[in-house]
């Protein structure tokens, strides 16, 4: 006993000989908790609740820090217990058993440490005094007595506790108790029973032991608080093998964190979002009860995206259907798909905008045949009907295939192109490759960039990105916007889609696209039913929802109506429950009259039109006297006012015509139709009236129509090739 006080003595005198420094870089509880960095970024919604959690870090697994107060009585009890029995009398040091681990050292003798918690804290906090594998030396020794001295002398006992369970290392990349009791454990620290608590100290000891030997620890730390060690070995056995998964919590936006994350460079313990948790959890359950309504018809995947309108906030983001699905990982928000009807809003908006329709132009859905550059293109509607001669508010709203063909094909695959890349879909393929059927949404698009691009519609043509990330102190990151539509064509698109009655002819009047308020919405079906959408918005929101397999099988009987949109009306209702949406007004350059369909074709109705296009309440004699639904025999470029033909009828743009040398001029000549006008070519005035007769000459030509006043009513390019053509030979 006397050379173990003389050890003890000159340990104690080396202490008071040792630099000062720590005491001086000693950092404060605050400052090591606020210093602490999880490998796991935590997603915020708007209102700062959390959403999803992310690893980020790989090299090691740290959860969010852990209180004491949110830790068991029986995991503190059992480490106190282990490792530090006078934890709660000693100021930093147990002298006694300091020195006596020093004697058994000194005689090679095995014995176990005489580090107190508060010295193995100082160790976890300054590199410099962590154990190495052969053992500390003196200094560092002396080093780690000096920094317990003085934590002591300025935490609490719960602050070294609390730090110290929180830094240590238990198991391979496991740092900290939150990180132990949820991935070996699956449960909170604050639900650790008593041999929970025996096993999680036996692994402080040995963190990487065998499972014997953390199962005699183990039962050593609870036969010393006289219980049983019954269930141990079963547990260890478990516990050591267990996979760790994501922290537990809610984890409502997987994909959308990947997202948000996919553009941080160094995450940080948290970070804000534009989500809605409340909104999100609607998304996720909605989409998973309608796929469950769907079972048996070979549906499992689905996605859903919400904007704010006006700042393009993502309030919800639902990538897969979670384990409904076989490729969960699979983000359906980014994934690109053939967008079917969809992308007929964009095709109608356009020839509005460029004059050539308006609501109430007649357009002929009957069988049609379009020459493409591999064969003849026979557009069908959804149910192998034809409705005859229908308004362009009737054709857009009830979906019919036939007419958005005959406007696309008025306005040219390359314009179509350049006005849907213009509104963010990026086509990865030129309008020539796509050719007429792109109308009918061939290309392939993203559920972000078709949502987006309708909430374009919904803030009068004009484009802005979206955003799922906020501000330092929770405000909304401003993004400039770009005008790409006008702001009179996308205000008649939207009336035609909020417009219930004209969509009755193939939905009906009671269907999921009808709310209590005004909603522009529409469906689509792509080829084979493999692709299933419904995206529409109200005054506040842009709701898009698709439902489908990611693995592209088709769907059995599945349509928008019957797939995507009770997931659409679902949300949309609780979008709304506080608040029902408006109608907008109208924007200046959009008129109001009184359209009549001669025939009993339509009911007359107040129509828009923008200012210059308002038809006369007239219709062709050939759509008086041919039945609604009988076959038309037309040009498949047949588009009509209720005033007559509007616009050029053909050629078309795009369209090339071959001269054949033995062939005389007169009998190659081309017929240009449309409105009566003014034809202009190549910048040159040829005549006036509803047709023309041209001789062609090779090259490239543009073709011009123009009204009264000079003003181009509609342009369209064509070829002619050929070397040349023979002198006619003289009648004899």
């Amino acid at each position: 006993m006397v050379l173990t006080g003389v050890v003890a003595r000159a340990l104690a005198l080396a202490a008071l000989f040792a630099c000062t420094a720590a005491s001086a870089a000693l950092p404060t509880f605050d400052a090591v908790r606020a210093a602490y960095r999880p490998s796991d970024t935590t997603l915020l919604d708007r209102h700062g609740t959390p959403i999803q959690t992310l690893r980020t870090d790989m090299t090691v697994r740290r959860l969010a820090w852990l209180p004491l107060t949110e830790m068991s009585p029986a995991l503190l009890h059992a480490i106190v217990l282990s490792e530090d029995r006078d934890f709660y009398s000693h100021s930093g040091v147990d002298w006694g058993a300091l020195a006596h681990s020093a004697w058994s050292n000194a005689w090679n003798s095995r014995t176990r440490g005489a580090s107190t918690l508060t010295m193995q804290l100082a160790g976890l906090l300054d590199d410099d005094l962590q154990r190495p594998a052969a053992g500390r030396s003196l200094t560092q020794k002396v080093g780690q007595i000096v920094t317990a001295r003085e934590l002591e002398a300025h935490w609490s006992k719960t602050q070294i506790l609390e730090a110290y369970l929180n830094r240590v290392g238990w198991r391979g990349e496991l740092v900290g108790i939150n990180a132990l009791a949820q991935t070996l454990f699956g449960k909170h620290a604050s639900g650790l029973d008593a041999l929970e608590a025996a096993v999680a100290a036996a692994l402080v000891r040995g963190p990487n032991a065998s499972a014997s030997v953390v199962t005699q620890r183990s039962c050593g730390v609870l036969q010393a608080q006289g219980l049983s060690c019954v269930g141990v070995a079963s547990l260890v056995e478990s516990a050591l093998t267990r996979r760790g998964g994501p922290p537990l919590g809610e984890q409502l936006a997987p994909h959308f964190a990947r997202q948000v994350l996919a553009g941080v460079p160094r995450p940080g313990a948290s970070v804000a979002t534009t989500l809605d948790a409340r909104t999100q959890r609607t998304a996720n359950e909605a989409l998973r009860q309608q796929l469950a309504e769907l079972s048996g018809r070979n549906v499992e995947d689905g996605a859903v995206l919400v904007l704010d309108n006006a700042s393009g906030e993502v309030l919800a983001w639902v990538g897969s259907s979670g384990e409904l699905s076989d490729a969960a990982h699979v983000d359906g928000v980014l994934a690109r798909r053939q967008p079917g009807s969809t992308l007929k809003p964009f095709v109608y908006g356009l020839a509005f905008e460029q004059r050539l329709i308006t609501p109430a132009s007649l357009i002929d859905d009957a069988p049609t045949q379009l020459a493409t550059g591999t064969g003849l293109y026979l557009p069908q509607n959804y149910d192998r009907g034809y409705k005859g001669w229908v308004s362009a508010r009737t054709a857009l709203g009830a979906s019919l295939n036939v007419p958005a063909v005959r406007v696309g094909a008025m306005l040219g695959a390359d314009a179509l192109w350049a006005r849907l890349n213009a509104l963010g879909f990026e086509l990865p393929e030129s309008g020539g490759y796509y050719g007429d059927s792109l109308a009918l949404g061939s290309a392939d698009v993203t559920l972000l960039a078709l949502t987006n691009a309708y909430r374009t519609l919904a803030n009068g043509g004009v484009l802005s990105p979206v955003k799922w990330r906020r501000g330092a102190q929770g405000a909304a990151v401003a993004l400039a916007g770009k005008r790409v539509a006008s702001a009179a064509a996308s205000y008649l698109v939207t009336d035609i889609l909020s417009d219930n009655n004209a969509r009755a002819l193939t939905f009906g009047l009671d269907s999921s696209l009808a709310l209590h308020g005004p909603a522009a919405v529409k469906t689509g079906t792509s080829k084979d039913l493999r692709d299933n959408w419904c995206i529409g918005y109200t005054d506040r929101y842009t709701v898009g929802v698709w439902v489908g397999n990611a693995s592209g099988e088709p769907m059995h009987d599945v349509s928008g109506v019957s797939g995507a949109a009770p997931v659409w009306r679902t949300l949309m209702q609780q979008l709304h429950a506080a608040a029902p949406s408006t109608r907008a007004a109208p924007p200046a350059g959009v008129v109001r009259f009184r359209a009549r369909f001669e025939g009993e074709l339509e009911p007359a109705r107040d129509e828009w039109a923008l200012a210059g296009t308002e038809p006369a309440p007239r219709v062709p004699q050939a759509a008086l006297t041919r039945s609604r639904r009988e076959p038309s025999t037309t040009s498949p470029a047949a588009v009509v006012l209720a005033g007559g033909t509007f616009g050029i009828r053909t050629p078309r743009s795009g369209s090339v015509y071959a001269l054949d040398p033995d062939m005389p001029p007169h009998a190659q000549q081309i017929t240009f139709e449309g409105e009566a006008g003014h034809w202009w070519l190549d910048g040159k005035r040829l005549g006036q009236g509803t047709r023309w007769r041209w001789a062609p000459w090779p090259g490239r030509h543009e073709l011009e129509l123009r009204d009264g006043a000079g003003r181009v009513l509609q342009a369209v390019r064509f070829e002619v090739r050929g070397a040349g053509l023979k002198a006619a030979v003289a009648a004899r």
